[in-house]
């Protein structure tokens, strides 16, 4: 090789190793500086393990009358501060917290749309920044709520925020509704604030519709876009990994909310028992390049009534195991965590439920997070705990609650206040915001096509099933007021439930006891009496008797558990009661045990243990477990048998006995 070729061939290397890349680097530049995700600014902690203190005085009760500091997010009560009032109590506590914080605006804030963030507080919230109002008294303690606080913010300085919460709302149809519920009644900023910087073109909300055929169709809202900017969609993994190709189109003058729709091939989809979600990415761009981009998570799935059926998610005819859930820790009231999400989640599928209804408002949105990623159905509701909301209030909390919670896959229905506390003129504005257009029931009545009549007797449910036309589910049943009727009643109520031709399972009243840690009364834990201790589960989730018949009888790997004939063998009948999984993920195992002796003679001991090949049976499909058991496995005292998940998570334990109470009594005592 010459030597001009050779140092030709270095240029050329040198080229494309270091020159190239940098000339393509500087023509993406432009578009990479300008795209920008939302920031999000903590003014509080994050949840009530992760606390700010802000300055804090009160105006009644414990600790009033002084400036001092309060934990936030929290309930005042829970901190030392008010009163405590139930909701049946007809004179309640009426304090008002003043809470004061100063930040300082970031100087690479300039030229962006800032909004302050509430997402709960209890209950009228008057928010200023440096003396001047943010906007309208906030008016509902259990929906988010911001402010565009742009014009108002000191820039690269320090800014005072000042917010004045009443614990009773000025509206009487705000403290009718959740102020007079069936629940305690607390005060005070309880989920985080926060400061929402964007850029002055935004993405400012998305409400996705994702089919179980893969069609996608999503609304897009902006502010402050203009003619010929381009707004793109794409659907990913939640990886980053295109699930299709991005649909675009371009803004034009009254069109918003912008819509764009594609269709996905093949998706996997979202279900209680395989709980599979995509995210999508949402940009804007202009000449210069992106200005802004969102990503938020989805599931394909499709939830609709079918009149005189039942309620079909992905073509497939659910039942609801459900139970109702308050959101509250004994210690910290309704000041929760996405630790407290995940443990009651877990709970709930330990006890094989699928669903779980929201009692009597709005949860946290971590608390949906999770049932969207590990697997519940939702039922949504809209404050109103026999007394509606008025039509104006309502509208705007309605919009709140839907426009927070419209792309959560796990929320399959709306509800629309509770025992008579519906506002029949706000039914048709769910729809305004939820292009799914969700079923929206009135929990306890008869309404659009369903019969979610509360504590129905036996033969309520025998009359139903002979006669009735509605879709049939009770959205509260078995009271559990002392553990008393949750587990004792189930299985006689379910048995007939699961056999009705328009059933579609219901809703077990409750998950736990209700009980706050009353600061001045020593710490200890109050239920109201008899108004709140209704749960499966204690306080701080002690699981009580009725967890562990629940977890049986709603087992999806069902068992009639029935005495061993003496003909056994170790083929067991069993059926298939999963909504959409067949029985081959399942994995089963048995063990043949032996007990002590009453005098001491014999000691607990493993005689065999196997493994049974899980039949093949499809959703609905009954047959027979075959356990292979060994010869002389009936010298044993117990048979114990286990059903696991696909990833190896307990369904079920069951144990039989081997021997008759003559012949243990015969080898224990003689005779």
């Amino acid at each position: 090789m010459g030597e001009k070729s050779y140092c030709m061939r270095i240029l050329v290397i040198a080229f494309c190793r270091w020159f190239l890349p940098a000339v393509l680097f500087s023509i993406a530049l432009p578009e990479k500086a300008l795209s920008q995700a939302t920031l999000i600014h903590y003014l509080s902690g994050t949840d009530k393990d992760h606390t700010v203190p802000w300055q804090f005085y009160c105006s009644k009760g414990m600790n009033s009358g002084k400036w001092t500091t309060i934990a936030v997010p929290s309930n005042w009560e829970q901190q030392g501060f008010g009163g405590y009032s139930y909701g049946h109590d007809k004179v309640k506590t009426d304090e008002q917290g003043i809470y004061k914080y100063s930040f300082n605006a970031n100087p690479g804030w300039v030229h962006k749309k800032i909004f302050i963030v509430f997402k709960g507080s209890m209950t009228d919230t008057d928010v200023k920044i440096n003396g001047v109002s943010a906007g309208p008294v906030h008016q509902g303690g259990f929906t988010e709520f911001k402010y565009d606080i742009t014009d108002l913010l000191r820039a690269a300085a320090s800014n005072e925020l000042e917010v004045t919460v009443n614990k009773m709302s000025a509206e009487a149809s705000v403290n009718r509704a959740e102020r007079n519920g069936d629940f305690w009644t607390l005060g005070g900023i309880y989920r985080p604030v926060y400061l929402e910087i964007v850029p002055e073109t935004f993405i400012s909300r998305v409400a996705i519709d994702a089919k179980a055929d893969g069609t996608f169709h999503i609304d897009i809202f902006t502010g402050n876009s203009h003619p010929g900017d381009i707004i793109s969609a794409r659907v990913e993994s939640l990886n980053g990994r295109p699930a299709g190709p991005a649909t675009r189109m371009t803004v034009k003058e009254s069109l918003e909310p912008y819509k764009l729709e594609q269709q996905i091939r093949q998706p996997r989809l979202w279900n209680p028992e395989s709980p599979n979600l995509y995210q999508v990415n949402v940009s804007i761009k202009n000449k210069a390049g992106i200005t802004h981009s969102m990503v938020k998570k989805f599931g394909f799935r499709t939830a609709v009534l079918r009149l005189n059926d039942g309620f079909y998610v992905n073509g497939k005819k659910v039942l609801f195991k459900g139970v109702c859930r308050h959101s509250e820790w004994p210690e910290s009231g309704r000041a929760l965590s996405r630790d407290i999400s995940l443990m009651d989640v877990k709970l709930m599928k330990e006890m094989n439920m699928n669903a779980v209804r929201m009692s009597h408002y709005p949860p946290d949105e971590h608390f949906l997070e999770t049932c969207d990623s590990l697997g519940l159905f939702v039922l949504d509701e809209l404050t109103g705990w026999q007394a509606a909301y008025d039509t104006v209030a309502g509208r705007k909390l309605l919009k709140e609650l839907v426009v927070r919670d419209v792309n959560h896959p796990s929320v399959v229905i709306w509800d629309n206040g509770n025992e008579g506390g519906w506002n029949r003129a706000l039914d048709g504005d769910y729809a305004l915001y939820d292009p799914q257009h969700r079923l929206v029931i009135h929990p306890w009545e008869k309404f659009n096509g369903t019969d979610t009549k509360h504590y129905p007797d036996y033969n309520y449910v025998v009359n139903s099933a002979l006669y009735g036309e509605e879709v049939f589910f009770p959205t509260e049943f078995m009271h559990g007021l002392y553990d008393g009727g949750l587990g004792a009643g189930l299985e006689d109520f379910w048995n007939l439930m699961v056999r009705h031709p328009r059933g579609a399972g219901g809703f077990l009243w409750a998950f736990h006891d209700e009980g706050i840690v009353r600061r001045d009364k020593r710490d200890s834990i109050d239920t109201d009496g008899n108004h709140a201790p209704d749960g499966i589960l204690g306080p701080h989730r002690e699981k009580e008797a009725s967890y562990y018949t629940i977890k049986e009888l709603w087992s999806p790997v069902y068992l009639a558990h029935q005495p061993l004939a003496d003909s056994f063998s170790g083929r067991l009948p069993v059926e298939n009661r999963y909504l959409y999984s067949s029985f081959d993920q399942c994995s089963f195992e048995w063990k043949v045990m032996q007990l002590p002796t009453a005098d001491g003679r014999v000691n607990r001991r493993l005689l065999a243990a196997g493994t049974a090949p899980a039949p093949h049976l499809e959703p609905g499909e009954k047959g027979f477990l075959n356990l292979h058991l060994p010869r002389g496995f009936r010298n044993g005292d117990v048979l114990m048998l286990t059903a696991r998940d696909k990833l190896k998570k307990e369904i079920c334990s069951w144990s039989w006995p081997l021997k008759s109470p003559a012949a243990v009594l015969k080898e224990n005592f003689g005779g």
